[in-house]
């Protein structure tokens, strides 16, 4: 008897879902159905077609490369004020360079990507070795980064590199009618999102990050390099605000000191609602690209519908991310109790 128990539960637990996927997996429900609803509602103007879901990723695709550097960061326990400022400097400094100073646009991106890197590793060391709270230490890099782009300039500079222009006009065509294609910036958001699934799962500073976000005095006790954790997170994630700059300097062919006002809060607001716990320890960049889809789901709506303001979108992601939050809390308040019930017996 005890043995065809035991057997019952073991068949329970294959076929059962760990509670902390449930937001990512809430997330990628969540876009099925807003795109089903959305192919009912306008189907008829082309919103089921290839063209429409392709270009949900072309127009997002700068944001994806963000959301990969913000998932890193938002399971270490951290955040990131600076990716949208960050990025601006990128597509000033790649205008500035390039127009201004006639350098190199190959030497000019490479510098451009470095700068990223080396603003994140520098915030990674205020809030290690300073111990200055991530909040205050990313709102210093998002002064600094916009003020230097007005340092630059207070005007819109425009990219008229032939190397610049080409990739950012490089196509790769699906299908002919009605035209769909995807860019060199999907194809490096892909890249970067499969590099972060691989490092996330597959490496130890993937598990170390994982395991520093649970709880940091135990990833000490384990014997991880902590120090190098965090500042890496941070350094990774200025890379991907550098990079993601740039997918916006294609997206745009200009470099200027407003651009992507607000950035910060739609790639967090993504990253919560595509699973990562803001407590840190949980999350997955592949509920990331769900959660950058979720928004550009919304932005399509207000764009075929043709009568709603661009505002509605924050209006629903603010209400999204609502919905999320409290099911993340639901969910630790059951996996803390989970815990009690365990210890009790």
């Amino acid at each position: 008897m005890k043995e065809m128990k035991e057997v019952k539960k073991t068949k329970k637990s294959r076929f059962s879902i760990d509670i902390k996927y449930i937001p990512a997996l809430a997330a990628m429900f969540l876009f099925i159905a807003s795109y089903a609803i959305g192919g009912m509602l306008y189907g008829d103007r082309g919103f089921l077609t290839l063209r429409n879901f392709t270009s949900i990723f072309t127009d997002n695709a700068y944001l994806g490369v963000s959301a990969v550097g913000m998932t890193f960061v938002i399971i270490s326990g951290g955040i990131d004020l600076s990716v949208g400022s960050v990025a601006a400097l990128s597509t000033m400094l790649i205008a500035w360079c390039t127009a201004e100073l006639n350098m190199d646009s190959r030497l000019v991106l490479g510098l451009v990507l470095a700068l990223g890197t080396f603003m994140g590793f520098m915030m990674g060391v205020l809030i290690d070795k300073l111990k200055v709270p991530p909040f205050i230490a990313t709102l210093i890099g998002m002064f600094l980064a916009r003020g230097l782009c007005f340092l630059i300039s207070i005007q819109s500079i425009t990219i008229n590199d032939p190397l610049l222009r080409t990739l950012g006009r490089w196509r790769i065509r699906l299908v002919q009618r009605p035209p769909a294609h995807i860019n060199i910036s999907v194809i490096i958001f892909a890249v970067v999102l499969v590099t972060g699934i691989v490092i996330m799962q597959y490496t130890k500073f993937g598990r170390g990050v994982y395991a520093f976000g649970g709880n940091r005095q135990s990833a000490m006790l384990m014997g991880l390099p902590t120090s190098r954790i965090q500042i890496g997170v941070y350094a990774f994630n200025g890379f991907c605000s550098a990079l993601a700059g740039v997918l916006f300097a294609f997206y745009t062919f200009s470099g200027y000191g407003r651009h992507l006002y607000g950035m910060e809060l739609d790639v967090i607001s993504s990253v919560v609602i595509g699973g990562s716990l803001l407590s840190g320890g949980v999350g997955y960049p592949i509920g990331s690209l769900f959660g950058i889809m979720i928004h550009g789901v919304i932005l399509k709506y207000i764009s075929f519908n043709g009568k709603l303001s661009s505002w509605w979108t924050k209006i629903a992601v603010g209400v999204l991310l609502l919905l999320f939050i409290a099911l993340q809390r639901f969910i630790v308040y059951v996996a803390d109790r989970n815990k009690k019930i365990l210890k009790e017996h």
